[in-house]
Formats: structure tokens, C-alpha cells, sequence
């Protein structure tokens, strides 16, 4: 990467001119993708990415600029004219370093990029064959594969010096089921921040097999009623809704500025005393788990919200300074192109103490969502709505027939205080998000959760 040599002399060009902080962040990627269609490899890139971006803080403002090159040369001028751009007196520091190391350590034990890409490939084969094999019915078959290994230095004017190795892998698989002109589709997907060894503890014909159940139950769904309803939410990626919903809000990006309708409810009731949730950038080898934030801080296990009392927010550097808080290892971006800012790690809605079947119980008319598809929300108001992918409707306390085309729709604070029931069947999922500062791997997950009511937009 950088010797810290020349990343001294980089931070110090930085404030040269202006400005009370600087950071660098040097980056080095590696990708591997693989799409396959109906058996038959669709795309196939192996390739290496990186460079360098520089941020300066003057204050509440700040600038960020960045180069593929890392030559001493460029750099110095790239932070000489960032500096410039900012108004202020010239820091002439003497930056003392100090390497950190990890609290929390992601191991390892078989790196994706020491495996052949036959060996991936076979992996796809298989999940493929167990997809359509699953039923007659079955029209088509994806199968996507992504490894990547992101090595990072993070430093700054404080003296702070991180290096950083993080490895993820995923695995999905989308099918497709037609009868005559109707078609539906199911996607499932596994990602860690694992190696290969990822492979050893999953089964991509589980996997394959999921989607096609998925499919090929929605062939026979019926359209899903609108209203009101109570909504009974499974786990995994159900927590997609409070990621949404609620996590969203909670980024200081958002809160500092006065864009979230949780600005200024610290200590505050916002969700029913069964909720508690957390944003946990610690959970070993998980999707979103980090051994530092972007910013070079160690990740937390951040208590958000305790009985349904607001407890904290996710928050980075620059916002910290603006909300008078501490930075809760929050930062995050999608790589040196980016400005980092405040983002969710692995964020989750607690264990309760009720049961899934009391809740089914407890229904006489109202929806199951088994899986939730794509969503999203408006910070400002909270708002969101949410596709079904896989939906059924409650009668008289038990699961009936599958339906379609329901849409969630409504407030994550309504939504909060209206959580009636929390299982205790608590299960991860993955997924990317997207924000301001890039798309990243963000972890979500919950137990089964019970609504005593949400607006679903359906056909009927």
C-alpha cells in the first residue's frame, strides 16, 4: 500500500493550505464475478481496482478528492489543492502514528482467490441442476457468484494508522417458474465475510432449491388483498424492514441535518417496549461486519433502540462534530471514490419472548410475509413501501393459501409502536445498500414479528 513515510507527508500537504484534519484512505481490490444462465456461463471478470481519496475537515465543512495513481507526486498536489479550496490557517503538525490493532478479528481460512475457477464454476453447476430439477414447471435458472478481497490503510492527522483485509463472499440463485403465459420468480442468496470455507458450512443445492420452491408456490398465488391488516413478518430478511424503515433514520447523514423524524428523540419511547435493535459491525465473519469503520475506528455493537426507547444513533467523524456526540464506528463507503459518511453494519431487531405459531394464533384475518423483496423510504418522513416476494394470507390462525402482488405500505414509526409480538427464532440475511456514500454489503436480520396492523397495497 503506502509507507508511512509518504502517508505522513500526504496529510501534512493536506492541511498545508487549510484545515484542522486530514484523513487518507488507500484501497486495494479484488473482484471476481460469475454469472451463469440455464447451465451456461453468461459473464466471467476477474479484476483490480484502487487508488487513493484525501478528506480535510476545516471545522463543519469539508472537502474530498481522490486519484487511481499513488505516486508521491500526485498525491501531494492532490492534497495541496484540496487544502486550497478550504479557508484557514496552515497546520504544520508532527504527526506520531500509532497502528492499532483490530478488537474483533473476521479470519480467513481459505481465501476465495486461492481457488480455481472451475472449482466456482462446478458450485454454480450443481446449484443450477438441484434449481431445475426442482419441478417441470421450472423455466429458468440464474446463478450469480461474487468473491472479493478489499485491502485498505486508513490514517489521519490524529495519528491514527489501521491496515485492514476484508473478504466477502455470495452466492445466489434466481428461478424462474412458467405455466403457459404466467411466470414468478424466487431469489435466494447466502453472503459472509468468509473465504471459501463458506462452502463447507452451506449447501448451494439448499439454496437452489429454496428459489424454485419460491417460484413455483407463487404460480399458484391469488392476488393479494388491500387494507389494513395485521402482518405477521418471518425472520431472516424480514429485518429489511426495519433496515429501511428505521435504520435509515438513524444514520447521523441524516439526523445531523434535522432529515430524519428521529432527530432529537434520544431517551424518547418510538417503537413498542418488546422492540429492541442494534447496529453490531463486530459479529465475526458476518456481511456487514468490519474489524475498523472507513474512518479507521473500531466497529461497535451499538445499542440503537432498548424496550422501545431510542438509545443512540450511527455516527461518523465529520457528523459527530456536528451533533456534539461520539462516532459509534459507523463509517462507511463503497470504495476510494467515495466521501465516507455514517451507515449501517449488521443491523437487527433482538430476540423476544413469544413464539411464531402463537403469533399465527393470535390472527384471524391478516398476511404472512415470508420473504420481502426490494424497498425503500423517505428519511424525512419515514415513509416507505415494500414488495412481497413470497406472501400468504392468515385465516382464523392459520396459514392459508399464497397471494401476490402485496405491497407494505406506511411509517417506520407507526410501524415500531404497532409491533405487538417478537419471536424468539432470531436469523440473519444479507443484502446491498444504497446510499450517498455508494452501495455496500449491509447485514440485516430479526426474529418473526407480529404488526397489529399495515396498509397492503394488492390487486384486490
Amino acid at each position: 500500500m503506502l509507507d508511512q513515510r509518504l502517508v505522513h507527508d500526504v496529510l501534512t500537504a493536506a492541511l498545508s493550505f487549510g484545515g484542522d484534519f486530514a484523513e487518507i484512505f488507500v484501497e486495494d481490490r479484488l473482484d471476481n464475478t460469475i454469472g451463469m444462465i440455464e447451465g451456461k456461463i453468461e459473464r466471467s471478470l476477474t479484476g483490480r481496482t484502487g487508488g487513493v481519496g484525501i478528506r480535510i475537515f476545516n471545522g463543519f465543512n469539508s472537502v474530498y478528492t481522490y486519484s487511481h495513481k499513488k505516486d508521491r507526486d500526485t498525491l501531494i498536489k492532490l492534497a495541496q489543492n484540496a487544502s486550497k479550496s478550504l479557508k484557514g490557517v496552515a497546520q504544520n503538525l508532527n504527526i506520531d502514528f500509532v497502528i492499532e490493532n483490530p478488537s474483533v478479528v473476521h479470519p480467513v481460512m481459505i481465501s476465495p482467490q486461492d481457488i480455481e475457477k472451475s472449482v466456482k464454476i462446478e458450485l454454480m453447476r450443481k446449484a443450477h441442476e438441484s434449481a431445475s430439477s426442482y419441478s417441470n414447471l421450472i423455466h429458468q435458472v440464474r446463478v450469480n457468484y461474487l468473491d472479493y478481497t478489499q485491502n485498505v490503510l486508513i490514517a489521519n492527522s490524529n495519528g491514527k494508522f489501521v491496515q485492514d483485509s476484508r473478504t466477502r463472499t455470495r452466492f445466489i440463485v434466481n428461478s424462474v417458474a412458467k405455466r403457459d403465459e404466467k411466470m414468478e420468480h424466487g431469489m435466494i442468496g447466502k453472503g459472509s465475510g468468509k473465504g471459501f470455507e463458506l462452502y463447507d458450512e452451506i449447501s448451494v443445492e439448499d439454496i437452489a432449491n429454496e428459489a424454485s420452491r419460491v417460484a413455483v408456490t407463487m404460480l399458484d398465488a391469488k392476488s393479494a388483498p388491500s387494507g389494513k391488516f395485521p402482518v405477521v413478518l418471518d425472520n431472516k430478511f424480514g429485518g429489511v424492514i426495519f433496515h429501511e424503515a428505521c435504520g435509515h433514520g438513524l444514520e447521523a447523514t441524516s439526523v445531523a441535518k434535522g432529515n430524519s423524524v428521529y432527530a432529537g428523540k434520544l431517551g424518547e419511547q418510538i417503537a413498542s417496549t418488546v422492540v429492541s435493535a442494534v447496529d453490531d459491525g463486530t459479529v465475526q465473519n458476518e456481511w456487514g461486519s468490519l474489524s475498523f469503520d472507513d474512518e479507521g475506528n473500531k466497529t461497535t455493537k451499538n445499542l440503537l433502540i432498548e424496550n422501545g426507547i431510542l438509545k443512540n444513533y450511527m455516527v461518523d467523524e465529520l457528523n459527530a462534530r456536528r451533533m456534539n456526540m461520539p462516532a459509534t464506528g459507523s463509517c462507511r463507503r463503497e470504495s476510494y471514490k467515495f466521501a465516507p459518511t455514517s451507515r449501517m453494519t449488521n443491523t437487527y431487531i433482538l430476540n423476544g419472548n413469544s413464539k411464531f405459531e402463537d403469533m399465527i394464533s393470535s390472527i384471524d384475518y391478516g398476511i404472512y410475509a415470508k420473504y420481502l423483496g426490494g424497498g425503500s423510504v423517505n428519511t424525512a418522513t419515514g415513509e416507505f413501501n415494500f414488495a412481497v416476494q413470497e406472501a400468504y394470507l392468515v385465516k382464523n390462525g392459520k396459514i392459508e393459501e399464497p397471494i401476490k402482488g402485496a405491497t407494505l405500505i406506511g411509517t417506520g414509526l407507526d410501524v415500531l409502536k404497532k409491533i405487538e409480538m417478537v419471536s424468539d427464532n432470531f436469523d440473519s440475511g444479507e443484502g446491498m445498500c444504497g446510499s450517498v456514500s455508494g452501495s455496500i454489503p449491509a447485514g440485516l436480520g430479526q426474529p418473526a414479528l407480529k404488526v397489529s396492523e399495515i396498509t397492503v397495497g394488492g390487486k384486490e
